[in-house]
């Protein structure tokens, strides 16, 4: 299938696939919309509620790992509060180095000096825990959300699968068990979905689920809460 990086409004990067006109992140803004689902109302938002001692470590889920600007910005966040990070993506189609070396995160976030950091997230081997820095692992595993087997794990679940418009398999119920197993008590799962059918599916698996104002773009986004 054709892939293609283009610009998203924020001056952020994206991949396009041309094929099913559908992007890796929102053609809104890759970045705002990376910070507003899964960095305000995941990483923040758990933190705010659960984090009671500097330096407790937090395990995420991410669902499509993709080009990596959600760990990105989720290392560069966890940095600030002090955070250490257990960080798992899984992704069945890994994104190309040449892709990668087209994505401008690291000048878009003023982060040029962890620009060392979003190439070690791609460098790194598949399959195996890799230790990013002291305080954020990292282990991509490549491999299709159906063969996820964990339970009682994350604290966090960033689920950035494409859109149902395109694959609806990846959001059914069946997934969402798979999800929900997967969460510690009292976890949650942030999406920038919101369809009525997605959350629906969530709630019949025992979600608690809270619709949220979206990123720039969408009305609202769905959170919830194991």
């Amino acid at each position: 299938m054709k892939r293609e990086v283009v610009i998203t409004a924020d001056g952020s990067s994206t991949i396009h696939l041309p094929d099913w006109d559908e992007q890796y992140h929102s053609k809104h803004g890759a970045i705002q919309e990376a910070y507003h689902v899964f960095i305000k109302h995941g990483l923040q938002h758990f933190y705010a509620e659960n984090i009671k001692l500097e330096g407790e470590e937090i395990a995420i889920l991410e669902i499509g790992f993709g080009t990596g600007l959600n760990a990105f910005i989720t290392f560069i966040e966890a940095d600030k509060l002090k955070l250490k990070i257990d960080y798992v993506g899984v992704e069945a189609y890994p994104v190309s180095r040449e892709e990668i070396s087209l994505l401008n995160y690291a000048r878009e976030l003023k982060a040029e000096n962890n620009e060392s950091v979003f190439k070690k997230l791609h460098d790194v081997g598949w399959n195996k825990k890799h230790a990013v820095t002291s305080n954020f692992l990292i282990e991509k595993q490549k491999k299709f959300f159906a063969e996820i087997e964990d339970e009682n794990i994350f604290s966090i679940i960033y689920f950035d699968a494409f859109g149902a418009r395109v694959q609806p398999e990846l959001w059914t119920e069946s997934v969402f068990k798979t999800m929900y197993a997967a969460l510690k008590a009292g976890g949650v799962l942030v999406t920038y979905a919101a369809k009525g059918s997605v959350r629906r599916a969530m709630q019949a698996v025992g979600f608690v689920v809270e619709r949220l104002e979206g990123p720039p773009g969408k009305r609202e986004m769905l959170r919830g809460t194991k």
